[in-house]
């Protein structure tokens, strides 16, 4: 088992870091006393014990309260060597929903507000030389009701309905101790150029030297080394585009290349050098591939590639948007791929980065979306904004991530067809998006009222194959549908926005259940009573829309049972509703959309890990 597996961080790893997971003093706050109390300097208020990263609604946490409680406290102590203190040591967390401040032995070291993305804080001047036990008191604060905050899936009524779930407080992703030299590596990102063979990079310490340093980097794939050099780093910060044959290896460019039929990683050794002196060492991994669109077709590798989507919640029944171990997130991927997809479009959740190391490492592309707001407002926009760009700025050097989607369904932008403030806030959205990463696909608003956007997504939940086809058959159908059809009596595209290059896809669809029990809470868009059946109107649906020659492709909904909304290929538990082979067999079917769809072979044959037990 390599550390990039079982690493927090997969993309940059140190051989040296502590698990902060297990075990933590936990308070509710409902009065909002803690502050003006000090609770960050005292040990007698914590009343519960709760197991991190689990949230405190969950099962797994220990808690298991899901009623709304806005404000929640942590508290737990690390022993520190006092014979082994390096020059700095992080304190890091994945992520902490909504706002966070954290204090260390009563000092308060870093706050952070976005409950998606993670922050990191140096915590060396507040610890105690002279003792070996340390504190960490966390302070999470999470508005059930607000709708002006990212929150995607959580719902803000009392009780889970329709298609939202139960809410996640506090921290729900790893937390870990970092120790560190005086300088070192904060930030790596990788650019492929496929055209070119070669690999950008941009490289960041923590600050400026004050005296000279290099940068050693050392990329190989498969033990075999593709580039070795070493640079100068330059007011902190190195930026180099480096060509993956300068050792004059014979391996062709073809071996090198990443999609899902042969998920290639470029192993990176980087080492910050003073002079002779090793300062720090860490290990990354990159990918060779690119995306782009021509023809009314999405593009991997400049070549055609139909995209076989299965939309991916995220939630879990024991631990809501925890996941329960990382052993189940490599067991979703799994999962997906036994069932014929080559990719997953993650809903309105920022996906846990051990996720993305499995997809990347086994090879899955991926859409990466905001979870989104509910209502339009300066400060919606200013929140989602600004942790969006963090969001983008996370996962920018994973190769799986193939698309961005800030923005799902009009969410946050309900009068979008008519109000111009939220138009140029979709437009901004997609166009800063396309600043921060000029590299892959943005869809401004995927499923309807597109006005910004690279592909076209439809959400048509028609579960009847004949339909299908009449709507999206022919390019005089696809047409016919923009203008009069209109799925969910929604427009597809705002008037002044004209279809140039860009593909159409059917980017929700599906959404079979079984026919629930009298009495059962559910949610679907559909029913079958059994197995047979449910394979057959699967086969129904997924046939019509691979014959639909305009269609570049689809997303089924979904992957997973989510609490009441039970329209999943698998079970909330992840055990399989229907056999494997015969999904496999329907949805790798060649498509009509491109000839020979060369890639509909390709979905490996995978051998499925099973997974126990709830850890970090």
């Amino acid at each position: 088992m390599t550390i990039a597996e079982t690493h927090p961080r997969p993309q940059l790893t140190r051989q040296q870091w502590t698990d902060l997971c297990g075990e933590w003093q936990f308070a509710f706050d409902d009065q909002r006393l803690g502050i003006t109390q000090r609770w960050h300097e005292r040990a007698d208020v914590y009343d519960r014990t709760i197991t991190v990263p689990f949230p405190p609604e969950s099962q797994a946490s220990g808690i298991h309260d899901p009623t709304p409680h806005s404000v929640v406290w942590y508290r737990r102590t690390f022993t520190r060597d006092t014979a082994e203190q390096p020059a700095r040591l992080l304190l890091h967390f994945g992520a902490v929903d909504y706002q966070a401040q954290v204090w260390v032995n009563g000092q308060h070291v870093v706050s952070h507000e976005g409950g998606h993305t993670p922050f990191s804080a140096d915590i060396t001047s507040a610890l105690r030389p002279d003792q070996a036990e340390q504190v960490i008191v966390v302070r999470a604060e999470d508005h059930p009701t607000d709708l002006t905050q990212p929150r995607g899936k959580q719902d803000w009524q009392p009780e889970p309905h329709r298609i939202w779930y139960h809410r996640t407080t506090g921290i729900w992703q790893p937390v870990w101790l970092e120790p560190v030299g005086e300088f070192y590596i904060t930030d790596l990102r990788w650019t492929p150029d496929l055209d070119r063979g070669l690999l950008g990079l941009q490289a960041k310490l923590n600050e400026e030297p004050t005296r000279t340093m290099q940068l050693r980097v050392r990329l190989s794939l498969k033990d075999v080394t593709l580039a070795q050099d070493t640079y100068l780093m330059e007011r902190g910060e190195l930026r180099r585009e480096i060509a993956l044959d300068s050792t004059g290896t014979t391996m062709s460019r073809d071996k090198l290349l990443w999609s899902p039929a042969h998920p290639n990683l470029i192993d990176a050794e980087i080492t910050l050098l003073d002079g002779d002196q090793t300062v720090d060492t860490v290990q990354s991994y990159a990918g060779l591939r690119s995306v782009g669109i021509a023809n009314g077709r999405f593009l991997l590798n400049n070549r055609p590639f139909y995209l076989r989507l299965v939309l991916e919640q995220g939630y879990w029944p024991e631990s809501l948007l925890a996941p329960p171990s990382g052993e189940a997130l490599r067991h979703e991927v799994e999962m997906t791929k036994a069932l014929g997809f080559n990719g997953v479009r993650i809903h309105q959740k920022v996906e846990d980065p051990r996720f993305l190391y499995w997809c990347d490492r086994l090879g899955l592309v991926v859409w990466g979306e905001m979870a989104n707001a509910y209502v339009f407002s300066p400060g919606a926009v200013e929140r989602l904004t600004r942790e969006w760009i963090e969001v983008v700025h996370r996962d920018y050097s994973h190769p799986c991530i193939i698309t961005w989607v800030p923005l799902n369904e009009s969410w946050g932008v309900p009068s979008l067809e008519h109000s111009p403030a939220q138009q140029n806030y979709v437009r901004g959205l997609y166009h800063l998006t396309k600043a921060l990463d000029p590299t892959r696909i943005v869809i401004g608003n995927d499923g309807w009222e597109h006005l910004a956007s690279d592909i076209w997504g439809i959400h048509d939940y028609s579960l009847d194959g004949a339909t299908l086809s009449e709507r999206y058959g022919s390019t005089e159908a696809l047409q016919r549908t923009f203008r009069e059809i209109q799925p969910h009596y929604r427009t597809i595209v705002l008037p002044d926005y004209t279809r140039q290059d860009e593909p159409v896809m059917l980017t929700e669809c599906g959404g079979i259940s079984f026919a629930p029990a009298e009495g059962e809470r559910w949610y679907g868009y559909g029913t079958v009573s059994d197995e047979a059946g449910f394979t057959a109107k699967y086969g129904e649906i997924i046939n019509a829309i691979l014959d639909c020659t305009p269609i570049a492709g689809f997303c089924y909904t979904q992957l997973t049972d989510t609490e009441q909304e039970t329209n999943g290929l698998l079970r909330a538990d992840r055990t399989p509703k229907v056999d494997l082979k015969a999904i496999k067999a329907i949805t790798a079917r060649a498509s009509k959309s491109i000839p020979g769809d060369v890639h509909a072979n390709f979905v490996l044959s995978m051998e499925v890990t099973a997974f126990e037990g709830t850890s970090s």
